[in-house]
């Protein structure tokens, strides 16, 4: 049918009403970026932060983003930072690439006046792999509280963390080795720069990270490059503050040397030839060992451990724990035997002290079979986080609120999930209130739960406290009292979780230290 024309000119005002109502233009660094709304929110998708690290970009800082000409489409995620595997058991592989440097925004603010608390997500993967773009850390659940949701991509395994001397020689700042904990401190400041615009407060950023992404936040609450970017802290089951004794290779010169090997594995010794190579063929030779933090003198000056025993952290509100069953999804028990127990766990972790292992008994199978998973979750998640409340505890001026995660999700049989219980990842899915994604038989505890950790995740992000009503009240964490919140059903107030086996930890690495954690003030 034929419209007259000035039911045609009407017509055509509407279309264009409703296409403005489903986008929404803002001016940021590089230029104007548009995004679309949706369920009250609008969302924007791989807006660039830094330029992409690519060609003589290659190891160095992130440099500034180039500007582009017009309105550029902010709808759909860039591609993860390239990686091998997964992050976690069950994900879909991200499409990935050089060109990864991109950040992600999710607002309910109705305009730039709303001057919103923003949450800032590092993701996981042992700095190897992982993905913003992951659906179950969309920000949409979050962002319905009144926070602004943030997350981004930064280089990981090689291309993130290989130290060489040839690199620290040519750096301004004479370190080479933590690319990745740059992209995450450029992407901080972009934040900064940039989240007034999406009526965001830049006085407000709080980071969050579960795995890895904690022990980035244990390390920039460490590191001076990152001071003043964020004012609290969000640490899910991961830290970094093990003795340097048992991490030779986190030291600069020891990571140059496991550089170097890396590099002749790839048959390319210099790094003109190692930049001349295909991204595909960084992943492949002595890769694997590139994946970890360097204390280099620039990013890291010193061990956050150092850091925090002499009250130099960045010091701000923070929040963290772990969970009750970590090991069940990284680790495959169905083969741990009495007779190997120590062999393996010397295979999987290298030499250890031999009084570590005498804490956990093993004599038989089933023993063992206990005595690995607990050996794993106080090794590399439990201990940390107790360590760090302890140390902002007693060295800052800022509240600590430490929680223990004992919570099983219904996880159905037969699936990759199956008898992981309270694990690692198992709390992501409250975190982000995010249950609906998984057609599981969630119960009305879980869902309760769920809504209880968001808002206190989000009531922390608004205040530098999770509490608020009618939320069970959750007691800050001091050396004195050492108040941990459960997170189970029902929530529940009490002390440290498995204090016995951490305290095997904490006497073997005071040893290795020659002293104790601190309980006041340097």
């Amino acid at each position: 049918m034929r419209i007259p024309k000035p039911a045609a000119i009407l017509f055509m005002a509407a279309a264009l009403l409703l296409a403005h109502a489903a986008t929404a233009d803002v001016r940021v660094d590089g230029g104007v970026v548009r995004g679309a709304r949706a369920g009250g929110l609008t969302i924007y998708k791989a807006i660039p932060y830094a330029a992409a690290p690519i060609g003589d970009l290659r190891w160095r800082a992130p440099q500034p983003v180039k500007s582009w000409r017009g309105v550029r489409r902010a709808t759909a995620f860039a591609s993860a930072c390239l990686q091998t595997g997964v992050s976690m058991p069950g994900e879909a592989p991200p499409v990935v690439g050089e060109d990864c440097l991109h950040i992600n925004v999710w607002t309910p603010a109705k305009n730039r006046r709303a001057r919103l608390p923003v949450m800032v997500f590092i993701h996981g993967g042992g700095f190897s792999n992982g993905s913003a773009a992951m659906p179950l850390y969309g920000g949409e659940r979050l962002a319905r509280r009144g926070v602004i949701v943030v997350s981004f991509g930064y280089r990981l395994g090689p291309l993130g963390f290989l130290a060489l001397p040839e690199l620290t020689r040519e750096s301004p700042s004479h370190a080479s080795g933590d690319y990745g904990f740059l992209d995450q401190i450029a992407a901080l400041k972009w934040v900064k720069r940039n989240i007034a615009a999406f009526g965001g407060d830049p006085a407000r950023v709080t980071v969050f990270g579960q795995s890895a992404g904690a022990m980035s936040i244990s390390l920039l609450m460490a590191s001076p490059q990152a001071k003043g970017l964020f004012e609290g802290a969000i640490g899910e089951s991961g830290g970094v503050f093990e003795p340097l004794a048992l991490a030779p290779n986190w030291r600069l010169a020891g990571a140059e040397h496991e550089g170097e090997a890396y590099a002749a594995s790839l048959g390319a010794p210099s790094l003109a030839e190692l930049r001349r190579l295909p991204a595909q063929r960084l992943l492949q030779g002595k890769a694997a060992s590139i994946s970890h933090p360097v204390i280099e003198g620039y990013v890291l000056p010193a061990s956050p451990y150092d850091v925090f025993a002499a009250g130099r952290q960045n010091d701000v509100p923070v929040l963290l724990g772990s969970n009750e069953e970590e090991a069940r999804a990284l680790v495959d028990l169905t083969g741990v035997k009495a007779q190997t127990f120590d062999a393996d766990i010397i295979h999987a972790f290298g030499p250890l002290p031999p009084t570590l292992l005498a804490g956990y008994p093993h004599a038989t199978d089933e023993e063992a079979k206990i005595a690995r998973a607990d050996f794993e979750r106080d090794l590399r998640f439990g201990w940390d986080m107790w360590t760090w409340a302890r140390l902002q505890a007693a060295t800052g001026d800022k509240p600590v609120f430490y929680y223990h995660f004992v919570q099983k999700p219904p996880f159905p049989a037969g699936s990759v999930y199956a008898g992981w219980g309270a694990s690692h990842f198992a709390e992501l899915w409250y975190v982000f209130d995010h249950l609906d994604q998984e057609p599981w038989r969630w119960s009305a505890a879980d869902r309760a739960l769920a809504d209880a950790m968001a808002t206190y995740w989000t009531n922390f992000a608004k205040t530098g406290d999770p509490n608020g009503a009618p939320l069970p009240r959750w007691p800050r964490f001091t050396s004195a009292d050492g108040r941990v919140l459960y997170l189970g059903s029902p929530i529940a107030v009490n002390g440290v979780a498995d204090l016995g086996t951490l305290s095997v930890f904490d006497a073997v690495y005071a040893q290795l230290r020659g002293a104790p954690v601190p309980t006041a003030k340097p």
